[in-house]
């Protein structure tokens, strides 16, 4: 008898559905690591502005429906991961940009 995976329905357990920071930081990236393909609309002017919050608010949710998870705690270290990666991508794009335009003066 073959084990069914515990996303096997598309009902999020509860403690799980809530905001996505991986899908918000790293929007139509993160969609394609996750099988939710409708974060490509995030590369659409105008669209993305609205389409972040909506995969904040929804990412979770359409990632544990596309995707194969052992457990919610695989769920969880995996939205984790992403998270972490927006944020380091962030930072490191916002540093490289200060420091573009502080090294300005100096040219």
């Amino acid at each position: 008898m073959a084990v069914q995976p515990l996303n096997q329905s598309a009902q999020i357990p509860p403690e799980l559905d809530r905001w996505n920071w991986g899908a918000f930081l790293l929007n139509w990236i993160w969609g394609i690591g996750n099988n939710t393909f409708i974060a490509l609309l995030a590369l659409i002017p105008l669209i993305n502005i609205v389409m972040i919050f909506v995969l904040g608010a929804r990412g979770s949710r359409w990632a544990w429906r596309n995707g194969t998870w052992r457990d919610a705690e695989h769920f969880r270290r995996t939205q984790r991961n992403w998270a972490i990666a927006g944020l380091v991508v962030w930072v490191v794009g916002i540093g490289g940009c200060a420091a573009t335009v502080g090294s300005v003066p100096y040219i």
